[in-house]
């Protein structure tokens, strides 16, 4: 078996081409624009991540604001009441292409048979008189649960009924429907699922192919430990790792190894393909990006260190509450800490670090500049304030900019 070893800085530079081309992130239309380029596009990077942080533009909008111009959030749930995603688990909650749902069937037969997702006892009587409801009366939502709870301490402390809901969900039982920002509509899978979209459950060597097959497409780049991020069953990496061990020994695959060590999977021959050219644009990039999401893989191959800091106590905090990756020329070369205050239409950059060496200072303010104007339209901003620049010599022009 083959181990190709990739030293050169142009054999790293081409590597991370390879896997931002994956992601259609260097192309400017990768996927088309609009509805037809946002359903393009979460077939092809496999799910976007459902997240509550509201600093900024939610993550599932940012995600796809990457890749498709002309993208607004209303059309991720239109594809969700159109049947063309539906709403599970993947490491997180997530959208994904309808295609894909018999897929999420191996995890809720996990959780139906017992296993624990959110919750450790289950309470099988109501979940039953839920489930009566629903068949009898159509969908429901949380809220319209009666509750004799007065109050609550967080998403810990759901009311009962609300945990049974959120139980069935996860066992299979029952779907999202439609979603008003995060108000959910549930009802019945089988009056949900459209007819035509394949129910079987797979085998795990099909399951492990799926996996393979996906990651592939869309990273370019793959570890053996990312193929199953965050999975936990020991029966799924097993069937991946034959598959892979499989495919390598056909010459299918290949595998090469960083200077610093670390091994990398991909197809034979995809460093060899055409890839899109570099340009200047400057991208933005969610916190929960399927690009950066796996942070490892992110340090290894981009040398770049990322951690969501809204989790840390403030004096922790490094580079600000919710920072977001700025991409540029193939690299990750800074981040930035912002807030939308949707009240007065205003984006404050709290704090912007730029951490690459010797850069060309005047193509990346104008890229930067651009960059943050078209995000300010995205938040429904018309306005932007710089607080703090590293290096701090920028602040002055990068200001000006932005007053210009």
């Amino acid at each position: 078996m083959t181990l190709t070893n990739i030293e050169h800085p142009r054999e790293l530079a081409r590597l991370r081409r390879l896997a931002l081309a994956a992601q259609g992130l260097l192309q400017a239309r990768p996927f088309g624009r609009g509805l037809a380029g946002a359903r393009k596009a979460i077939q092809h990077i496999g799910y976007v991540q459902i997240d509550t942080i509201s600093v900024v533009e939610r993550a599932h909008h940012h995600v796809f604001y990457s890749r498709v111009p002309k993208y607004k959030p209303a059309l991720t749930y239109q594809m969700l009441r159109n049947g063309e995603v539906f709403e599970y688990w993947t490491h997180a909650a997530a959208f994904l292409p309808i295609a894909d749902f018999r897929f999420s069937l191996p995890y809720k037969h996990a959780i139906k048979s017992g296993q624990t997702h959110w919750y450790k006892t289950r309470d099988k009587k109501l979940m039953s008189r839920l489930l009566a409801r629903i068949r009898s009366d159509g969908p429901i939502r949380s809220r319209d649960l009666e509750t004799t709870t007065k109050k609550r301490a967080g998403w810990w402390d759901w009311k009962p009924a609300k945990k049974a809901l959120e139980q069935l969900y996860m066992e299979g039982d029952l779907m999202v429907s439609d979603r008003e920002g995060f108000q959910k509509t549930y009802d019945l899978t089988e009056r949900v699922l459209p007819s035509h979209v394949n129910s079987q459950m797979p085998s795990m060597e099909e399951y492990a192919a799926h996996i393979v097959d996906q990651q592939l497409r869309c990273h370019g780049v793959v570890s053996l430990k990312g193929l199953t991020y965050q999975r936990r069953s020991a029966e799924l990496r097993k069937a991946v790792k034959t598959l892979v061990d499989e495919r390598l020994a056909q010459r299918t695959l290949k595998q090469i190894q960083l200077s610093s060590g670390e091994g990398f999977i991909l197809e034979t021959g995809a460093l060899e393909r055409p890839l899109p050219r570099l340009n200047k644009r400057m991208m933005i990039i969610s916190p929960f990006d399927n690009s950066v999401i796996q942070r490892d893989r992110l340090k290894a191959l981009f040398q770049y260190e990322y951690q969501l800091e809204c989790y840390l106590p403030a004096a922790k905090r490094r580079y600000g509450y919710f920072s977001l990756p700025l991409l540029y020329r193939g690299e990750f070369m800074g981040r930035m800490d912002c807030k939308a205050h949707r009240k007065i239409n205003h984006l404050e950059i709290k704090s912007l670090h730029l951490e690459k060496h010797n850069f060309d200072e005047d193509s990346v303010i104008a890229a930067f500049v651009t960059a943050v104007t078209r995000f300010c339209h995205f938040q429904q901003c018309d306005s932007v304030s710089l607080i703090t620049v590293h290096p701090k010599r920028l602040t002055p022009r990068l200001r000006n900019a932005f007053e210009s």
